[in-house]
């Protein structure tokens, strides 16, 4: 590793804690909508009786939907132009949408045929992802220009990282709420709970929208400009060019190579790990007990506490070594420990000695933990070198392709997972007594595929060109071209902000 050049994060381009909380109860919504709807889905098949394959085209059809509404919104997000900003009056729109369509979904009527709560359900679903939409992805195009510091972009993803985690400590218990004995059955407890997430939702989902400020309210001006003389266009005109810079503005988004490694690491980390997440209770289960599903779900659930727990702290370790070593190099080895920890699961996963299988969680709660931590700040520093070279501010295109990529991925994996199941033979009628073969490549799977996937994804990142020092002079050349004064002896040659000498052990 070469010597590093640090930049001290001048005051003015601190966020608060206050508002980074702000920011990151954005996280919290986003991930309690996400695992609310999936997992309260179980109601439509254990309260109504729905076949459970329509309850699974409920959950995949609406996201179709996302490969085009999450890019729409972003380039929306990215040209529009009020007195409130670019992003705020979508977000506080959108929470409000969100929050009361999901609690009217939930306000299921009885006695009806499946085909009626099919459709019923999907339009209704379709108008809450729409919703979802509007609220989440200008939500997460605020984040990536709240600071153009370098580290504190970091330390602002840290923030939101760790209050999105909380959703989840909260929605696995939404099954037993919706079976609490003072409601008449889990429909009845599935309608109070979704009023109940609606209000919260609405309540803390407006919070960016009223106490955060937009850095751009308006798009900075293109590098050709419209002449004073040239024509109104039509409204067909319009919406025409519209249509058409659209399109252009998403391939050229694909063409951007950083981003695109940023991509293709997230979707390997991130989709490596899902597509095995079952295959960890099968190898507990059928391996560890011996097909004791009783036992093997008890040690399952502590294993993923422990995981979760272990989560928070990765979040803030990363988020004080990406100050210190930089963001690429921090990836690098939060990816490796996480291999470390699914290589360790070979060993650790043991009938011997079952308790075992709790020592790798903490190591593989590195991937997750750091990988959405890093890489919305690693996309904030693309945002800007976009700007330098199309004169745009694209936030919101870049988001909602990411997250898209995300989602993309999370399904592919989810389905693919049940195939790779069914290639290691496994016989759910064989109960403890799965073959030799069954049993080794379901341990090899769940050891393999996540293992060379990070592999990979650290291969994707190796080669990503944005470090401290060119974000650095990016930052200088964009408040060049936009006439905004230097601060704080900030100017180009300088190594800190405060115009101190540069130093190998970094100034965060």
């Amino acid at each position: 590793m070469t010597a590093m050049k640090h930049y001290k994060t001048a005051p003015e381009d601190r966020i608060s804690l206050s508002h980074k909380v702000i920011y990151g109860f954005g996280a919290f919504v986003n991930n309690l909508l996400a695992a609310a709807i999936g997992g309260m889905a179980i109601v439509l098949n254990l309260g109504l009786g729905m076949n459970p394959a329509l309850v699974g085209l409920l959950g995949a059809l609406p996201r179709l939907t996302d490969a085009i509404t999450d890019p729409l919104m972003g380039y929306i997000s990215d040209h529009t132009r009020t007195r409130w900003g670019r992003r705020r009056p979508y977000i506080f729109i959108g929470a409000i949408v969100a929050g009361v369509v999901f609690a009217l979904l939930w306000q299921l009527p009885r006695g009806q045929s499946d085909n009626y709560y099919f459709w019923f359900f999907l339009i209704g679903s379709f108008i809450f992802y729409l919703g979802y939409t509007v609220f989440a992805t200008p939500w997460v195009a605020l984040g990536y220009e709240l600071t153009p510091d370098y580290h504190e972009r970091t330390r602002l993803m840290g923030v939101q990282n760790f209050m999105g985690q909380l959703a989840y400590v909260v929605s696995p218990w939404f099954l037993l709420m919706m079976q609490a004995d003072y409601f008449d059955d889990i429909v009845d407890g599935a309608a109070y709970l979704a009023i109940a997430i609606a209000v919260l939702v609405i309540a803390i989902g407006i919070l960016p929208a009223i106490f955060l400020r937009e850095r751009f309210k308006h798009p900075p001006p293109r590098e050709e400009l419209v002449g004073e003389g040239e024509e109104v266009e039509s409204v067909g005109q319009a919406l025409k060019k519209n249509i058409i810079d659209f399109i252009n503005g998403f391939i050229t988004t694909l063409k951007v190579s950083p981003f695109m490694k940023l991509c293709a690491a997230t979707f390997l980390v991130f989709n490596g790990f899902m597509l095995v997440s079952s295959f960890q209770f099968y190898v507990i289960i059928y391996y560890v007990f011996g097909g004791d599903q009783e036992l093997g779900a008890e040690y399952a659930g502590w294993s993923g506490t422990v995981g979760a727990v272990s989560t928070f702290c990765v979040i803030f370790l990363v988020t004080w070594l990406s100050t210190k070593i930089g963001k690429r190099r921090t990836f690098f080895i939060a990816i490796s420990i996480s291999m470390f920890g699914y290589a360790l699961k070979w060993v650790c996963y043991n009938p011997e000695i079952p308790w075992l299988l709790l020592v790798p969680a903490p190591f593989m709660a590195f991937g997750l933990g750091a990988l959405f931590t890093l890489m919305g700040s690693m996309i904030a520093d693309v945002c800007d070198l976009d700007e330098l070279e199309t004169y745009q501010r694209r936030e919101g295109m870049f988001g909602s392709i990411y997250w898209w990529v995300v989602k993309l991925g999370m399904a592919l994996a989810l389905a693919g997972g049940g195939f790779l199941l069914n290639a290691t033979g496994f016989d759910v009628e064989l109960n403890g007594n799965q073959t030799e073969r069954a049993i080794f490549l379901m341990r090899l799977f769940d050891v393999l595929v996540p293992f060379v996937c990070s592999g990979l994804a650290i291969w994707a990142v190796y080669a990503f060109p944005i470090t401290e020092e060119t974000e650095h002079e990016i930052r200088l050349q964009l408040e060049r071209r936009r006439g905004e004064p230097a601060v704080n002896g900030r100017e180009a040659g300088s190594e800190l902000a405060s115009g101190e000498p540069a130093t190998d052990s970094g100034n965060a």
